[in-house]
């Protein structure tokens, strides 16, 4: 009897064994969910002039930043304002020709074309473009308002991003028209866009 009991509860283990080879193993620990991937913002078009800024350019960086980005004064000889400490109108020296950049206290404020350039605005407006056109792009977003020193149909074209025009935060263009009615100067940035005479 003692043989049989021994007998059965063999049996038994090897069949209890055998079940348990045929369990599922235990769940394997899942795979944690990968994080979303993050979108890559789209770098702004270098050769582009807008409200913000130029290319690697946005307002409110540093000078140092700036030269960084596009090189020191390619002409550190030349005055840019009666006080380069507190406002600086400087051409980068990796930067295209025709443009400048307005530094005040340290501070970028506005990128300008001031002649013909390979850059256009991010409406695709350039130095030389009729003001007809400019104007039309824009419509009644544009403020109109004759031009300080010459005669019509000279005139400045701007166009802000928002209703502050005054405040660092501001964001805008400025088509300068001359007499001949066509772009002469383009500026993007701050309130500085504003400045008839540049760093005066």
């Amino acid at each position: 009897m003692i043989r049989r009991l021994l007998l059965t509860s063999a049996v038994i283990v090897s069949i209890g064994g055998l079940a348990a080879c045929n369990q599922p193993g235990p769940a394997a620990p899942a795979e944690p969910a990968s994080a979303p991937t993050p979108e890559t913002p789209t770098p702004a078009p270098s050769n582009v002039l807008t409200a913000n800024g130029f290319g690697p350019l946005r307002i409110g960086m540093s000078r140092a930043e700036v030269e960084t980005a596009l090189g020191a004064d390619s002409d550190p000889d030349s005055v840019g304002g009666p006080d380069p400490a507190a406002c600086d109108i400087f051409h980068p020296a990796n930067a295209p020709e025709g443009l400048q950049v307005m530094v005040e206290n340290g501070v970028l404020t506005s990128v300008r074309l001031i002649r013909a350039s390979t850059v256009t605005t991010d409406r695709g407006f350039k130095i030389g473009d009729p003001a007809g056109t400019v104007k039309a792009a824009y419509g009644g977003a544009a403020e109109i308002v004759p031009h300080k020193y010459v005669e019509a149909p000279a005139e400045y074209v701007t166009v802000w991003s928002g209703a502050d025009h005054t405040s660092a935060a501001a964001r805008g263009l400025k088509y300068e028209i001359g007499q001949d009615g066509t772009v002469q100067s383009i500026a993007g940035g701050g309130p500085s866009i504003s400045y008839v005479e540049g760093c005066l």
